[in-house]
């Protein structure tokens, strides 16, 4: 084993180090378990996913590239490891970083960065492996004297990954402890050539890859396979290495240069899998960190030695620390220097993950080092992700990996009180992507290798970091903040379901049973029918369908006063046509209005609810002869809607003909098709707007509509225009496309607009053209919307679509923020959308026309503590409040989406399991705000009259949550009056008795006293 030597003067400061390593014992483990035990709460709300705050003064933004990567092989440097393991693409030019350096500190001073983190070559520096270069002296002189000239500080790594390969050749790299010393040497020039100048070291970088992807696995340079036996030999020669030079730095430069050490390590992280906590899974987490980033900081940072859980998981194949060398090996990092990103993400089944799920969350990382390690200062001295090679300088998708590795980052220093040195984004400039060649990119700024001038152009990352760093973070956005006021007296507080399934039988069996029933005939007690006796059964009344009653009382409980629910096309009209009308649906139907009715709420009711599968909702002839290709489905539909409102209209006052038309185009895959079921859409639903027109009444006609798929679009990219332009296309399309036909006249004059602006994208890529309609069309078409009704969830991040991808008909992508909070389902809570939206279709389509948002809500898992949607549902109908207060929107009403789960708590306020309803704890929300009219200042509930909002009923809320106990407890009262009763009837009874007696008795001594004594007519005839 290789023997460490120590300076002189040290000596006896080491005897009495070892002789306190007599009684050495590994220390108790760290606190890093805490970081599974106490879980951080799932972010319900923007302001718990995202934090807007700043970094601390003196933070050090930077950026960083690596010397293989990007310098390539000018001016004679020796081949490396990686030289000689590449094959198909080569580094030798790569970003030819060593000729264009002063671009890149150009670049760096265009990012306004404080730092820069490079490494020197090994094999440019010392060509052979030992002795120095003076022109890669020159040249590493030069770089960092003009960082210095421009106040950048020079972070320098001594080692990253390119050994020279003569050393592979002679000693056999890594593997062999004879290159610690040689490491120990070429450390102590770097320090002592350029460290007048360089105040932070980084010995080398990741090492954990180095050992097993480099001499384990193979998939990196030198490319040995020489499996766990030899990475676990190379880490302990890594980390050895890695010490001597820090002792060396210590010992000779530190007195004067005052600089500081470390090595970077790299690191993934993993979670429990999900619905799985137990102490065994948080013991693996803890033993997968150790496997990773343990591995190398448990003897740099913890006591000197390897983690417990490796020594039991490899036994004698781990190579051991003497007494003396823990002792050399602990403490011999100035801060704690930090890798994360797709390199060690990017392994995949090489991770040891031991069945828990890895994440890419550097806030807990960062957490469990403050944990595990005493809370050292922490450089997170490589952090980003990659692109593929063919996004190019357009590189959206790492703008928000980007800003969620940053603000987890400004989390773990301001929410978790880590010491945060800084942050270096990586790469300063596309460049040669290790075992992944040239196919992706990780750089700030794109490199066109295509040319032999490298040139170099800024990325839409590179733009975004300078605007967080110019920011110092990501200060507090100035928004108003929450507005008070009330909504009027007739808003819409709706509750909104799919189609309502119809139960025709009614609970009771007097109904459907017309035999007649004898009991107890044999002397069994049961119930025997008697032969050829038959009564005609009695019709069903609305009140015997229970659970019409019991449902409707449900809705009642949330405190809305508005329902939406869809009737069955084909069940009503099995055939498509009025050959055959099922007459117990359309009862059924009524019977739900009708009780509606009585308890003095409105229905919104919806003639066609499509479904995503055949026959989408449509009674199934008509989905044979080609459904919404087929202008028969128009006229089929009339009869249908004409139907309705002869049998139900009465009823109803506000119909929404077509649910998300815009939705149900999408099914078909051809444009073409696209844009012909659309076309027969909204005739369809014009068609049946008409029919109420045409009412003789005025106060008869209902208010009709089609409800529209109305999520917000913004820009994914705010740094480019196309970005926008595909924001505002994404919206014409979605809404536009139906609302435009409708709304404005005549449609020719919208179709150019609609045409050109929301095609506008690249030469030559043709799409359908959109729907014409003929000159009568159009006038049945134009003005045919009561009210505009939106169903809105979310906010959708929109880009344009690549040319050679076949996209929608509006040519766009849709991605999401990672930094906004999301449901189980994926859904982004993002209030502020809602607001957009409405304020957009207000600007294009003006406030005559009122608007209704039909349906809106969050999925929650929980079965009753939904604090999702209870965040959900006070943020939204804050932005509703905020649109109509400040923007001047004609909202008039918000339904949420929906009543009941099924078998899994998803959307409803209700959850329902065993056939039992149970109220969530968001309906006390809706309630809440629906009868303070929305957000009063004052807070106190309003009184509206018989069209407001239905009152708090404290007791009937109660007695609905505990339905069991109110049962029980009008039993116990039920015996209570009955015992009363009784008892009293006793009393009166023995008073009445008493009295009686005490009558007779006095009368018969009044009888006596009037007698005189006389002896009795009729004396008594004495016993025998």
């Amino acid at each position: 084993m290789l023997e460490l030597d120590h300076p002189p003067h040290h000596r006896v400061q080491w005897l009495l180090l070892l002789c306190l390593a007599c009684c050495w014992h590994r220390g108790s483990a760290g606190d890093g378990r805490h970081m599974w035990q106490n879980p951080k709460p799932v972010p319900v709300t923007l302001e718990e996913s995202f934090l807007h705050d700043t970094f601390p003064s003196g933070f050090l933004w930077g950026s960083g590239t690596s010397a293989f990567q990007t310098e390539g092989s000018r001016d004679g440097k020796a081949p490396s490891v990686w030289d000689n393991f590449t094959r198909f693409e080569t580094a030798d030019v790569a970003s030819d970083g060593y000729a264009r350096w002063e671009e890149d500190v150009q670049e760096l001073e265009y990012l306004g960065v404080k730092s820069y983190t490079f490494s020197l070559s090994w094999s440019r520096l010392f060509l052979d492996g030992i002795h120095p270069n003076e022109r890669a002296v020159e040249h590493y002189n030069r770089l960092i004297n003009k960082l210095v000239e421009k106040r950048i500080e020079p972070v320098v790594t001594v080692h990253h990954w390119d050994l020279p390969l003569v050393l592979q050749k002679e000693h056999g790299g890594w593997k062999n402890d004879t290159l610690i010393p040689l490491f120990e040497d070429y450390a102590a020039f770097c320090f002592r050539t350029f460290g007048d100048r360089v105040k932070y070291w980084l010995t080398m970088h990741n090492p954990y890859l180095v050992a097993v992807q480099g001499y384990g696995t193979g998939v990196h340079a030198p490319g040995e396979t020489g499996g766990l036996a030899g990475s676990l030999t190379v880490a302990h020669n890594l980390i050895r290495a890695h010490a001597k030079a820090w002792h060396a730095y210590n010992t000779h430069f530190r007195p004067t240069q005052r600089g500081k050490v470390s090595i970077v390590l790299g690191s993934h992280w993993v979670e429990p899998q999900k619905g799985q906590s137990s102490a065994a899974d948080v013991e693996l987490c803890q033993q997968s960190m150790e496997a990773v980033l343990g591995w190398f900081a448990d003897p740099i940072f913890g006591d000197g030695d390897y983690p417990a859980s490796l020594k039991a998981r490899h036994g004698s194949l781990l190579p051991t620390f003497s007494a003396r060398e823990k002792l050399w090996v602990r403490k011999t990092a100035d801060f704690f220097a930090l890798s994360f990103g797709p390199n060690n993400l990017r392994l995949g089944r090489d991770l040891p993950h031991y069945g828990q799920a890895v994440t890419p969350d550097m806030r807990s990382v960062l957490g469990w080092i403050k944990l595990e390690y005493d809370d050292p200062q922490v450089l997170v001295a490589e952090g980003g992700w990659f692109s593929e090679a063919s996004v190019g300088r357009e590189d959206t998708v790492a703008i928000y990996l980007m800003k969620r590795f940053i603000n987890q980052v400004l989390q773990a220093a301001r929410l978790d009180g880590v010491r945060l040195l800084g942050y270096t984004a990586w790469s300063l400039v596309d460049g040669f992507e290790w075992n992944y060649g040239y196919s992706v990119r990780r750089g700030l700024f794109y490199v066109d290798f295509s040319r032999s001038d490298r040139k170099r152009t800024a990325k839409t990352t590179a733009q975004y970091y300078k605007r967080v760093i110019a920011d110092n973070g990501f200060p507090g956005l100035e928004t108003p903040g929450q507005v008070e006021g009330r909504f009027p007296c007739d808003f819409h507080w709706g509750v909104a379901d799919s189609t309502l399934q119809a139960r025709f039988y009614p609970f009771s069996p007097q109904f459907i049973d017309p035999h007649v029933y004898s009991w107890n005939w044999t002397g069994d007690g049961s119930l025997r029918p008697i032969p050829g006796e038959k009564l005609p059964t009695n019709r069903s009344q609305c009140t015997d369908y229970l659970t019409i009653g019991s449902h409707l009382h449900l809705f009642a409980s949330t405190g809305a006063s508005h329902y939406r629910f869809a009737l069955n096309w084909s069940l009503i009209l099995p055939h498509g046509d009025l050959s055959q009308v099922n007459t117990e649906a359309l009862r059924y139907y009524r019977c739900v209005l009708t009780e509606l009715k009585k308890l003095d709420l409105e229905a919104l009711v919806i003639l066609y609810y499509p479904t995503h599968k055949a026959p989408l909702g449509l009674p199934a002839p008509l989905h044979a002869s080609g459904g919404w290709l087929n202008h028969s489905t128009v006229d089929a539909f009339l009869e249908y809607a004409a139907l309705c409102y002869r049998e139900l209209g009465t009823l109803v006052r506000y119909w929404i003909t077509i649910n998300e038309p815009n939705r149900l185009t999408d099914i078909y895959s051809d444009g073409n098709e696209q844009h012909q079921a659309a076309r027969h859409l909204l005739l369809a639903h014009a068609r049946a707007w008409r029919l109420q027109e045409k009412k003789s009444s005025p106060r008869d006609v209902a208010s009709v509509s089609l409800a529209l798929h109305a999520d917000w679009a913004e820009p994914a990219n705010p740094f480019l225009s196309s970005h926008t332009a595909a924001a505002e296309r994404f919206l014409l399309f979605e809404l536009g496309r139906f609302l435009d036909p409708l709304l404005r006249t005549p449609y020719e004059e919208k179709h150019g607009p609609l045409e050109t602006k929301a095609r506008a994208r690249v030469p030559n890529h043709q799409r359908p053209p959109l729907p014409t309609f003929t000159k009568t069309e159009r006038e049945e078409l134009n003005g045919a919307l009561s009210f505009i009704a939106l169903n809105h969830f979310t906010t959708r991040l929109v880009s344009p679509g690549p040319p050679s991808q076949h996209q929608k008909h509006h040519d766009c992508l849709t991605l999401s923020d990672p930094t906004w909070p999301s449901s189980g389902l994926g859904q982004a809570l993002v209030p502020w959308g809602l607001r957009k939206v409405l304020k957009w279709v207000t600007e294009r389509y003006g406030r005559t026309q009122p608007i209704i948002i039909t349906a809106s809500g969050v999925d929650d898992q929980a079965p009753v503590e939904d604090n999702m949607r209870q965040h959900y549902l006070q943020s939204y109908l804050q932005e509703a409040l905020k649109a109509r207060r400040l923007d001047r929107v004609n909202l008039q009403g918000f339904y949420v989406w929906k009543l009941q789960d099924g078998h899994l708590p998803q959307y409803g306020l209700f959850t329902s399991t065993h056939r039992q309803s149970k109220a969530k704890a968001s309906i006390d929300v809706y309630r809440q705000i629906i009868a303070r009219g929305g957000f009063p200042e004052d807070g106190g509930v309003r009184a509206c009259g018989a069209q407001g909002a239905w009152p708090v009923c404290s007791p009937c809320v109660w007695m609905t949550k505990n339905k069991a106990l109110t049962v029980f407890g009008c039993c116990l009262l039920l015996l209570a009056v009955l015992f009363t009763a009784l008892f009293f009837s006793v009393m009166v009874t023995r008073r009445r008795y008493t009295k009686g007696r005490m009558r007779g008795a006095s009368v018969v001594r009044r009888r006596r006293r009037r007698r005189g004594g006389r002896p009795p007519l009729f004396p008594r005839r004495p016993l025998v």
